[in-house]
């Protein structure tokens, strides 16, 4: 299924809302997405552009799994599948992405929106930027890109990402930034996996899909894509990159980056841009969701792991929760030290029992009100290397302190009690039949006064 074919199944569902009056790409789209987060929309009118905008597709795990009909709990095991099965996709020589090819390019006819008032410029957030290195082949990834003229864009480059190396390595490096693109492509570039692991694989063990020769090169991109934009980034070529609202939804600060110079932009004839909103609780998703398989991964080597959520509270990023089965008193410490192995950009860690529901906040709240003392649960890491994102980590180095929390319950009670009391169960009929005459109208769930 592309992308498409989801938005023509939340439409005829009415999921999707559809916004017939004509709004700006400088701040109102993204303003409205805002506002309207989590509904999935669909802009057919930019009145800067000929070409629709979608956004708020993916803003959860429900709607994530739904997409592949699968269970939110699904999720970890259906990732760590695909990436352990992974398969190439299959090669066509024709395909959707291509049937318009421009040879002279022009960035201003594209709906890159423009999202916040502060903002550098211009911003393609949804990209999956393809590359090709000669010894480790193709790899596929997440890179923001400015736009500063016509055919030029500034791209975030991560230090120490494949891209980085591909990019050191040969001075230069053909990509394709892909837009419009299925979630299994998407979440498959932002999966964190070994150099020389094609994520397009990943992708394809998710679901099966078809790529196609790029124009330009010989890269292979998918063929569903709604846009597909070719080029060349230049290691030697910089231009200033910033301000950008990140994952924690604070500014980015101003960089010297990479210029990507586009030569080609090739689409489908009536195209949908699909625009991630930065710090959005889409864009969160995506970031957050993949690195949980690895973090389970590691932490289910040294004990039993249950499941973990890389939580929007976290900014989906600096926080990870770890539901764990504990069979010995420092199961919690381990899996704390493998839960940072698993995700090197964590900051804090929080781990709890199995009977913590470590989707609900309130849940995780209490076991750490019952269940936490700081001199004997706490594990503190002092200067570790932290992420680039977090404002607080130190200028320049990155460097933070990392804390992990062990939130569970010791083994040994001493005669306490550590487990909420249930309280008897009630049949919803019965209970609509003893306040029917109360003024209820029926619903036991509550009301607002």
């Amino acid at each position: 299924m592309s992308l498409r074919d989801h938005l023509h199944q939340l439409d005829s569902c009415g999921q999707l809302l559809r916004a017939a009056a004509p709004l700006s790409k400088r701040l109102e789209i993204a303003g409205a997405l805002k506002q309207i987060e989590p509904r999935p929309a669909l802009f057919e009118r930019v009145k800067e552009s000929a070409f629709p905008v979608v956004g708020n597709l993916f803003c959860s795990k429900a709607a994530f799994a739904a997409y592949f009909g699968i269970r939110p709990a699904e999720i970890i095991p259906f990732l760590s599948a695909a990436i352990e099965n992974r398969r190439p996709p299959e090669r066509v020589s024709e395909a959707p992405c291509q049937e318009v090819v421009d040879l002279h390019p022009d960035l201003d006819r594209l709906p890159i929106l423009f999202h916040c008032e502060q903002d550098g410029g211009n911003y393609i957030s949804s990209g999956v930027v393809l590359a090709r290195h000669p010894r480790y082949g193709q790899n596929a990834d997440f890179h923001r890109c400015m736009q500063f003229s016509k055919t030029e864009m500034a791209v975030r480059v991560v230090r120490g990402r494949h891209f980085d190396r591909f990019l050191r390595d040969l001075g230069q490096v053909d990509v394709a930034i892909c837009i419009g693109n299925a979630p299994n492509i998407l979440a498959a570039a932002a999966t964190s996996v070994e150099l020389g692991v094609d994520e397009l694989e990943i992708a394809n063990a998710m679901q099966p899909f078809r790529v196609v020769k790029a124009v330009t090169s010989d890269l292979l991109v998918p063929a569903e894509s709604e846009f597909v934009l070719e080029g060349t980034v230049f290691l030697d070529r910089l231009h200033a990159e910033g301000p950008f609202v990140d994952l924690t939804e604070t500014y980015d600060i101003v960089r010297q980056e990479p210029v990507f110079e586009v030569k080609a932009i090739t689409h489908r004839r009536d195209a949908v841009w699909h625009a991630l909103l930065p710090g959005g609780l889409e864009h969160k998703l995506l970031m957050g969701m993949p690195r949980e398989p690895t973090i389970f991964r590691k932490v289910n080597e040294v004990v039993r792991c249950l499941d973990v959520h890389i939580n929007p509270g976290g900014c989906s990023w600096l926080h990870a929760i770890v539901q764990i089965d504990k069979q010995a008193e420092d199961d919690g410490r381990k899996a704390i030290e493998a839960a940072f192995a698993g995700h090197s950009s964590c900051k804090h860690v929080f781990v709890v029992d199995a009977d913590i529901d470590i989707y609900d906040p309130l849940a995780v709240e209490w076991a750490l009100a019952t269940r936490f003392q700081g001199d004997r649960d706490l594990i503190v890491y002092p200067r570790a290397p932290g992420s680039s994102l977090d404002p607080s980590a130190e200028a320049g180095t990155h460097l933070t302190t990392r804390l992990g929390f062990d939130l569970t319950a010791p083994l040994a009670t001493g005669g306490k009690s550590f487990r909420k009391a249930e309280f008897p169960k009630v049949e919803e009929g019965f209970l609509r039949e003893v306040f029917k005459h109360e003024g209820h109208k029926g619903d036991t769930k509550g009301h607002e006064g």
